[in-house]
């Protein structure tokens, strides 16, 4: 009876990984003959589990939705990794954090004990990192909406604020796109997308969706995003620019960021491609291509010595644009380098 009992639950562990089985495979999986997996799966249907069963010797066998739900299993991994995720969800979807909580808290209580330790173990704490400001929270709503339309590969009208501070895009967009006022550049837009994937990096959500206005693949600050009714227009998804989503956006040097609220900002010039900076440069901060092996950075940190050490940590000629402030912190960095490579004190 062990035996059995602990294949039926390998049975609903499997179920609950993909709902619907070949018999044949549900068979070599359990190690078991197709007559032995029929006999599970009856124990399951007078269980009350809605296991449907496809007519013919090669039948597939289907947990259809019903009222009752398969026992969670996790192993001891999956459970650390639910425990972080939903302490650490609400840091990054604002008014989820009590259903966070009550769904940790659901979780554990169908844990054996073994696994309530690990649970318990992991206690997370969201603070702001010291080297970066994430964006603000996204609305879960909005999470829900930008998900069905990529989901249903359905084209996507939002409202898109390019920004809190339009003196600061006006400081970093290129050339032919800058705003004629600081009013104009913090007005919204309404772009008209093919959305294709939700990503998160360095505490931000992003958009990726193909602009049928600009006809090109761009990526959106999903907490900028107010999305418009559903459109019921549908597309087929195009091909990505590359295999690893991940990979295009961090590569992005426009990604709809701006610097953080940080005590500091200014902006340098790197003889670097834009494409290299983006990648390595605090998140928030915004990389503009001058020339293919040149860019444009703007960023902030929490002192003008900080900023400096910043942006001295590209292996690169550095051009500062201003403010002054980042001009001195600069020659203090260059002194005080210059006096620790000669052996003596910056003092």
């Amino acid at each position: 009876m062990a035996e059995t009992s602990a294949r039926l639950l390998l049975l609903l562990s499997l179920f609950q990984s993909r709902r619907e089985w070949p018999g044949a495979v549900l068979a070599e999986r359990l190690e078991v003959s197709p007559r032995t997996v029929r006999r599970d799966v009856a124990r399951l249907r007078q269980l009350g589990y809605p296991v449907r069963v496809g007519k013919g010797p090669g039948g597939a066998y289907r947990l259809d939705a019903g009222a009752k739900i398969p026992p969670l299993l996790f192993d001891d991994e999956q459970a650390v990794a639910v425990a972080v995720a939903l302490q650490t969800a609400p840091s990054t979807v604002a008014g989820i954090g009590e259903a966070s909580a009550r769904a940790l808290a659901a979780v554990r209580q169908v844990m054996p004990s073994r696994l309530r330790q690990r649970v318990d173990a992991v206690r997370v704490t969201s603070i702001d990192n010291a080297w970066d400001l994430a964006a603000p929270p996204v609305a879960s709503q909005v999470l829900l909406a930008l998900g069905t339309a990529v989901r249903n590969s359905e084209v996507l009208v939002f409202d898109y604020a390019t920004g809190p501070a339009g003196r600061e895009l006006a400081l970093v967009a290129p050339p032919d796109r800058r705003p004629e006022t600081a009013e104009a550049s913090a007005s919204p837009s309404s772009p008209r997308v093919e959305p294709h994937h939700l990503v998160v990096w360095s505490g931000r959500w992003y958009l990726v969706a193909w602009d049928l206005e600009g006809s090109g693949w761009r990526t959106f600050r999903v907490d900028r995003i107010t999305p418009h009714a559903p459109t019921g227009v549908r597309f087929t998804p195009r091909e990505l620019p590359g295999a690893d989503v991940t990979a295009f956006v961090v590569g992005q040097h426009d990604r709809g960021d701006t610097p953080g609220q940080w005590p500091c900002h200014g902006e340098v010039i790197l003889d670097l491609p834009a494409s290299v900076v983006a990648r390595w440069a605090p998140g928030g901060a915004v990389v503009e291509e001058i020339a293919p092996d040149r860019c444009r950075l703007a960023l902030g940190a929490w002192s003008w010595t900080g900023l400096a050490a910043l942006t001295g940590t590209f292996a690169c000629d550095i051009e500062v644009l201003g403010p002054p402030e980042l001009k001195a912190a600069c020659a203090e960095l260059a002194r005080r380098y210059a006096a620790a490579a000669a052996g003596r004190p910056a003092g």
